[in-house]
């Protein structure tokens, strides 16, 4: 059984990097369009659960390399310029449900439902700015291990999916205008990408509303990470720089300046990073064996639902108000 997991998770493996590899090819687009974040993080849960782990530190050494590099190349879809000015205005507000979704998420996760604490924030985390990018980006800050990487990310892309569906009914039900619902849904929404789902679903001008917004509150993935760099420092020890957010400004930064010009560039750069992403979703989803889902249990997924319904009717009020 052994020896079969471990081809099992090889052709898995393969089948996967063929798929997200195809759909730079029109012709054979389709063929991959299925290997989605939530369905490749599905597929490794399920091996993990069926399976077990046969290469553990191999699954190990991916899943963390993957993640830094991922948030590094989604610095170069990002335009500081454009992003700056598009939050300008709302500056306040962004900082305000930012930080106050973090405290939010540990009175909820550590004072009420006695969540494990790097779990608890890295779901806080999720929900506060941007998803999966933000959570890849907080994980190796305060070295999660991948069982509560998987967690909090499972969490994530389970209410995302939600949201697509359950957003533009409940925006029509409630006759919001384009500029209300795109408001309302990038500051409710985890994910960027079902963020624009949301927003296309709605209309074009709520599309260009809830992209430029998630896109401001994107850029607090930095702070974010810096923050949470000192908040989780051992006590008589430094503090750990995370370099790759350090390459992240950098990515953003040449981006803006140096590949104007040229953007085919950077866009290639963050579509490859996307894919990479996307792929480590199944390293993260086959570290996750029965032991540790007896470890875990259900409250980290009950403070993502709390803590999404109370931001959604909360930025909702907000919005309509």
């Amino acid at each position: 059984m052994k020896e079969y997991s471990k081809v099992l998770y090889v052709a898995i493996l393969v089948l996967l990097v063929v798929a997200l590899s195809i759909t730079y090819i029109p012709a054979l687009a389709p063929l991959g369009s299925w290997a989605t974040p939530p369905v490749v993080l599905f597929i490794g849960l399920v091996f993990a659960l069926l399976q077990g782990q046969p290469f553990p530190k191999f699954n190990k050494k991916c899943s963390k390399m993957l993640l830094q590099y991922s948030v590094v190349g989604l610095g170069f879809g990002m335009n500081v310029e454009a992003s700056l000015a598009s939050g300008s205005e709302g500056m306040l507000f962004t900082v305000v449900s930012v930080f106050g979704t973090l405290l939010l998420g540990w009175i909820i996760g550590r004072k009420i439902l006695k969540v494990d604490r790097k779990t608890s924030y890295l779901v806080s985390s999720g929900t506060a700015i941007c998803g999966g990018s933000a959570i890849a980006a907080v994980a190796p800050v305060i070295n999660a291990k991948e069982s509560e990487i998987s967690v909090a990310l499972g969490t994530v892309f389970v209410l995302n999916a939600i949201a697509l569906f359950v957003f533009p009914p409940i925006g029509r039900a409630l006759c919001m205008g384009d500029i209300e619902f795109g408001t309302w849904a990038a500051i409710a929404i985890h994910d960027t990408s079902s963020v624009v789902g949301a927003g296309a679903a709605y209309s074009e001008a709520a599309l260009e509303v809830a992209t430029t917004i998630k896109l401001t509150r994107a850029l607090w993935i930095i702070p974010v990470a810096l923050f949470t760099a000192v908040v989780f420092r051992t006590k008589g020890k430094k503090i750990t720089i995370p370099w790759f957010i350090v390459w992240f400004i950098a990515a953003m930064v040449v981006n803006t300046y140096l590949l104007d010009s040229v953007p085919v560039i950077g866009t290639t750069i963050n579509g490859v990073a996307r894919k990479l992403l996307t792929l480590t979703m199944f390293f993260i989803g086959a570290s996750l064996s029965p032991a540790l889902m007896k470890q875990v249990g259900i409250k980290p997924l009950l403070q993502g639902i709390l803590l999404w319904i109370v931001i959604s009717a909360g930025s909702l009020l907000f919005v309509l108000i």
